[in-house]
């Protein structure tokens, strides 16, 4: 893997076409805008949703699993405390003590006669006693959820919870931590990426991982126009609502859009973090290619065409960067060319004031 050295600065462009690029849950689901100026946002964090999950397509074996190095740390519907786990015992740490309970042979028979969730086990004492055992590494929320979804008597179930209070966590130590981290960052793209908050109760604590790429909100050229819809659906749901309609069956639902939003994101990457992460060259180039192409892989009845339009990089010759990053951004102007509002992107010129780049940083234009 080739070190990153060098300070990178970016603009990032985009456009949205009959769309929702990324909708306000604290507002229906509606686009989100900036209520004084009507400028469009799409937040830092659906980005980067978009660059894992183009990752985790784009790395990925012929069998669906990742491709050593290159897996995501937050995955949908992920259940982050496995990940934890999964590193403590890779690195051969000790997450606690093993926990031994001694069951009734009433239990003892329920219990046996079912699949008990990773990290419970029954075994015999030396007095052929059953002894239900809650392993050193057992994931206790994996555990309790197991419990939520089971069948067991309000009698098996409390009596595994007071097993499972009883069980003693143990406490990672600095240097654990340290590994811990070091293990993460080599085996999550994303944390390498973007860094992570590592300290979870329920499962060993890795502290936090500062990410070397990190984005501003992307904002919209120009104010957009939200539209809501009414949409029809030809069924419903439930026998009680085809009653109600007389076998009419529809269903009214709404759907909010932009005509059209030329959207530009900010975007910063540093070489001093890069290094403490494990941020690689090659690393740099798949994260390039999740700009280009996070959309096509993304499609969605709900966002529209959206299209990954201009991303242009400036490359400093030194860690520490050679000019302010603001600077630079002013320096990529996008100015409406259109009478009117604008539909496309062709209603819109971006150019770059080369001659006030300074000599010691080189601009590209990578789409």
């Amino acid at each position: 893997m080739s070190e990153l050295k060098k300070r990178i600065d970016f603009v990032y462009i985009f456009d949205v076409q009959d769309g929702n690029p990324n909708g306000d849950p604290d507002a229906g689901n509606l686009p989100r805008v900036d209520a004084e100026t009507g400028m469009g946002l799409v937040t830092d964090v659906c980005l980067k949703r978009k660059v894992r999950n183009y990752v985790q397509i784009a790395k990925q074996t012929d069998k669906g699993c990742a491709i050593e190095g290159y897996d995501i740390y937050i995955k949908e519907k992920a259940v982050l405390g496995r990940s934890h786990i999964k590193a403590a015992n890779a690195l051969g740490y000790s997450l606690g003590e093993e926990t031994k309970a001694k069951m009734s042979n009433d239990i003892a028979s329920i219990l046996s006669e079912i699949s008990l969730s990773d990290g419970l086990s029954i075994e015999s004492d030396e007095e052929d006693n059953n002894v239900l055992v809650v392993s050193s590494d057992a994931d206790k929320d994996t555990i309790k959820t197991w419990l939520k979804e089971s069948d067991l008597s309000k009698t098996v179930v409390t009596f595994i919870n007071k097993v499972l209070k009883g069980a003693k966590t143990k406490k990672t130590t600095e240097c654990e931590k340290e590994g811990g981290r070091e293990w993460m960052c080599k085996t999550f793209f994303d944390i390498r990426s973007f860094g992570a908050v590592l300290s979870l109760k329920s499962a060993p604590n890795f502290g936090q991982v500062r990410g070397p790429i990190q984005f501003t909100f992307a904002r919209s050229v120009d104010p957009i126009a939200a539209a809501e819809h009414s949409i029809t659906r030809m069924a419903v749901a439930t026998e009680k609502e085809a009653e109600k309609q007389s076998g009419d069956n529809r269903t009214m639902g709404r759907k909010a859009t932009v005509p059209y939003g030329l959207y530009v994101c900010h975007g910063f990457i540093s070489a001093n973090l890069a290094k403490q992460t494990g941020f690689s060259e090659e690393d740099l180039a798949l994260f390039w290619e999740a700009l280009k192409n996070m959309f096509d892989v993304d499609r969605s009845a709900a966002r529209g065409l959206m299209s990954a339009q201009k991303l242009i990089v400036f490359k400093h010759d030194s860690p520490l960067g050679n000019a302010p990053a603001n600077k630079l951004f002013d320096l990529v102007k996008v100015e409406k060319v259109c009478n009117g509002a604008p539909r496309s992107f062709s209603d819109y010129e971006v150019t770059i004031d080369r001659e006030n780049v300074p000599s010691n940083v080189t601009v590209e234009e990578l789409i």
